[in-house]
């Protein structure tokens, strides 16, 4: 009787052991595009600030993307980078956090967004095995993005392709993501465009929207936004 409850202890231990995985953790200022080869969808209104991942190696594709004071007028602008990828052992259930390499506080965010420097640490204080790699993926334009065909990749697409672990496949998308955008697209392909926008465009498009907009029309919108929540 005794051997069975031992037997049923060491199987409970390792079946709760398994489900265990480590977190990563940024700030606010910074967002997720992929995870492993697959696109990690963000939400406009809420931001995640979290992943859980496994044991193993691991390519998380993250940007810088904040909100300024204008030095030129009372409004407010984006500024964001281009995506960098963060390559990461994971050997235990550890907290990770990123972090800006400066410190929590960015003194110049149109500086920092040209190449981003951070670092990551371990909530325990142990060692952490990473390396950073900057990329040169761009976002197309809010007006690009109306005359964008269907063929031509965007930035969310090389980020996903990059953090695979298939070399060829990232090379390939850069050229014909710069070569088809020096592309005019025919006007039929506006309209499928526009209804078949993905969550990346749409939020560019809200981003277009709202510096576009009065400080009545922002205050307006942000009350209609709360309640969609």
């Amino acid at each position: 009787m005794k051997s069975v409850f031992t037997t049923s202890a060491l199987l409970a231990l390792l079946t709760s052991s398994s489900v265990f995985a480590a977190n990563l953790t940024i700030p606010m200022s910074f967002e997720y595009i992929a995870l492993d080869g697959k696109a990690i969808e963000t939400n406009s209104f809420r931001h995640q600030s979290d992943i859980t991942l496994s044991d193993g190696t691991h390519k998380i594709a993250i940007r810088y993307h904040d909100v300024i004071d204008d030095s030129f007028s009372d409004s407010q602008s984006f500024v964001k980078s281009t995506p960098f990828i963060v390559t990461l052992a994971v050997d235990g259930d550890y907290q990770y956090n990123l972090k800006p390499a400066e410190g929590n506080f960015i003194k110049e965010p149109k500086i920092f967004a040209k190449k981003p420097q951070v670092k990551l640490s371990r909530k325990d204080n142990g060692s952490v095995t990473y390396s950073v790699e900057h990329t040169n993926f761009t976002e197309e334009t809010f007006i690009s993005n109306l005359f964008k065909t269907n063929q031509q990749q965007n930035f969310e697409d090389l980020s996903v392709s990059a953090t695979t672990d298939a070399p060829q496949v990232i090379t390939a998308p850069v050229k014909s993501d710069i070569a088809l955008a020096t592309s005019v697209a025919p006007a039929v392909s506006m309209a499928p465009a526009a209804n078949s926008a993905n969550p990346a465009q749409a939020e560019q498009m809200l981003q277009y929207w709202w510096l576009q907009a009065d400080e009545k029309t922002r205050k307006e919108f942000m009350g209609w936004a709360i309640k969609q929540l």
